[in-house]
């Protein structure tokens, strides 16, 4: 039975610097100068900074949630 690949976990990364790499990488998908190698490697990477982009927001959400009596309680993050 093949293993599979441990699975690659993104550094921690900025909002703004994800979301400009993203925008990068989408870029040059819609240019399609890449090989199709290149375009997948990329198509992955995109994937990995959207679902890192997609954790922030939802971690600002859940703070903005907790907003009682017009004061921000601090987010405690779960472990």
């Amino acid at each position: 039975m093949p293993k599979s690949a441990p699975s690659k976990s993104l550094p921690p990364i900025s909002y703004d610097a994800a979301l400009a790499e993203l925008e990068q990488l989408v870029q040059g998908l819609e240019n399609s100068q890449l090989p199709l190698e290149g375009m997948l490697t990329s198509y992955q990477r995109g994937a990995e900074l959207l679902g890192a982009c997609r954790d922030q927001l939802a971690a600002v959400t859940q703070q903005v949630k907790v907003v009682e009596n017009g004061q921000l309680k601090p987010w405690i993050d779960a472990p």
